[in-house]
């Protein structure tokens, strides 16, 4: 028989706790799920632990395995919470480009309300419903392009990659801001700028110059630089549609 820990929680039923005959569940997965994203949120991932969740919801932790029965479950039901909020039209519009545009943002929006999601999310597989419902309509956006289906995941893969980098390098920046006490422009022209300047005058690394000096992007707000390398991405993906390649 299998170990019951290492099944997924997507085939585990909730369960249900019950102090007395016919009394109704003192918890469900989502209230601890809901509790534990808050705090991650407020204090990082590593504070949501089942004793810290059980002292906000005013019970034992043990009490709560009853509906997570375990760390990683807790993760992959928080995971799926966030992606929950992504919010997507039924089905594709047709337009490649624009449903993957509006994809990348959303989930940059994401990412950015939960400074842990894709951390976790890139740490580990998990195919919970609402993940599984965003990559649904992220292949579906290829659909009549005349891409093969490993050429789609491989573009959507792609297409994650750069926007799941884009969103830890842009919290990495956001996180330093704030543990200097500076807002990102300042950050870059008091804390970083007199340095930049010292390499840029010593004249050691003359493409590291370039990109300071001359490079427009560099300079772009940070929703700015995300769209401006999200188009670059899917310039790249157009270049290899057949039915967008000139015959």
């Amino acid at each position: 028989m299998a170990d019951e820990g290492a099944t997924s929680i997507w085939m585990q039923p909730e369960g249900h706790e019950r102090s007395g005959p016919g009394r109704r569940p003192g918890y469900t997965r989502e209230q601890i799920i809901r509790t534990a994203v808050r705090i991650a949120d407020a204090e990082g991932v590593e504070a949501a632990t089942m004793r810290r969740i059980a002292g906000e919801l005013g019970t034992g932790a043990m009490s709560l395995y009853r509906y997570v029965p375990r760390r990683d479950d807790l993760f992959d039901l928080m995971i799926d919470l966030a992606m929950s909020e992504i919010e997507l039209p039924d089905g594709p519009s047709g337009d490649w480009r624009s449903d993957l545009t509006l994809l990348a943002r959303q989930i940059r929006a994401a990412g950015l309300r939960h400074p842990w999601l894709i951390t976790l999310l890139t740490s580990r597989p998990t195919l919970g419903p609402n993940l599984l419902r965003v990559h649904e309509f992220a292949l579906g956006a290829f659909n009549g392009t005349g891409l093969d289906i490993d050429d789609i995941t491989g573009f959507v893969g792609m297409l994650n990659d750069y926007t799941h980098s884009a969103i830890r390098r842009e919290i990495g920046w956001l996180e330093e801001a704030r543990r200097t006490g500076l807002d990102p422009e300042r950050w870059k022209r008091d804390y970083m700028g007199p340095y930049v300047r010292q390499v840029v005058e010593s004249g050691a690394f003359p493409l590291f110059n370039r990109s300071v000096l001359d490079s427009r992007t560099a300079h772009l707000a940070l929703e700015e630089r995300f769209g401006h390398g999200l188009d670059r991405i899917l310039d790249a993906i157009a270049a290899l549609i057949p039915s967008l390649c000139p015959r």
